[in-house]
């Protein structure tokens, strides 16, 4: 195992169980959802709190971003979807938006649309120019429904994961999925696209202590990540670096070569269980979110 990647200028804010973590793509800013229904935005340059928002008495598992219109939009375990202006920080909207806990929300990186992810197994899209109106159900999964992403290539596509154990690959304007993909042991906490080479796959994190690397096009896994201890909760590609990054409940950042997936490093944070892992583009800034605390740290060579 090499360690040619290591973490330097820990920056670390003690905190609630932290349930997800977005950086601003302009600001020094961080999104953080927490396990006591509150998210706040941190400044990782100055160390302060810029904004807190009281949500609900319930979790808050997801919340995101939508830099365009200067809002935050977050999803709770009492299965509402609520829109805040992060200015003003006037709630835009509150809607039931599932019958069950929202496990994820993800934004369309240029159309008008939020994903929702359930515990009630279904999928929905969120149209906000149309008063945030369902556009599209889509069902197909037996079990919750724990991350949704865009296809980065693809407006049209995005890919789903779920405890029943697969990948779904779906269009947004059909309720019904294309593909699915099937090969871990047990259930699915993760999914994301990444590119090699220019060749689009995809990521996941399963409860059976592995990531495993994906054909999009449906013809299967073509690598297993094998070495974490417990369920891998995050996994995700660097946009800048070679490397792929898996976090679990074993309380460990794995770093894997993206090019042949070897391990590079091992990084026990000591923090807790991780629950998310996000990326600053255009840096080599990454932000975790664990029990205990947030780590921002930068990868170096």
């Amino acid at each position: 195992m090499s360690t040619a990647f290591k973490f330097e200028n820990e920056i670390v804010q003690r905190s609630e169980r932290a349930k997800s973590v977005e950086f601003h793509p302009t600001q020094p800013w961080i999104l953080v959802s927490l396990h006591s229904g509150t998210v706040y935005i941190w400044n990782y340059q100055s160390q302060t709190t810029e904004k807190t928002f009281k949500v609900a008495e319930s979790p808050v598992r997801s919340a995101k971003f939508i830099p365009s219109k200067g809002w935050v939009v977050v999803g709770s375990d009492d299965a509402f979807i609520r829109v805040y202006d992060y200015g003003t920080m006037e709630k835009i909207k509150e809607f039931q938006a599932h019958k069950d806990y929202i496990r994820c929300l993800c934004v369309h990186p240029t159309l008008p649309y939020v994903l929702s992810a359930s515990d009630d197994s279904v999928i929905k899209l969120w149209d906000w120019e149309k008063d945030w109106t369902c556009t599209q159900t889509f069902e197909g999964h037996s079990h919750y429904v724990m991350r949704v992403a865009f296809d980065p290539r693809d407006p049209n596509a995005f890919a789903s994961a779920s405890l029943d154990g697969t990948i779904k690959i779906w269009n947004v304007h059909s309720s019904a999925p294309k593909v699915t993909l099937d090969g871990h042991e047990k259930g699915l906490n993760f999914v994301d696209y990444f590119s090699r080479d220019d060749v689009p796959y995809l990521l996941s994190g399963s409860d059976d202590y592995t990531a495993k690397v994906w054909d999009d096009k449906g013809r299967g896994c073509i690598q297993t990540l094998k070495g974490h201890e417990h369920n891998v909760t995050a996994v995700c590609a660097h946009p800048e670096l070679p490397i792929v990054i898996t976090g679990s409940e074993d309380e460990t950042l794995r770093i894997w070569d993206a090019n042949g997936f070897g391990l590079k490093h091992v990084v026990k944070f000591g923090h807790g269980r991780i629950w998310d892992i996000a990326y600053q583009k255009g840096s080599r800034r990454v932000a975790v979110a664990c029990d205990e605390r947030i780590a921002v740290v930068e990868i170096v060579c």
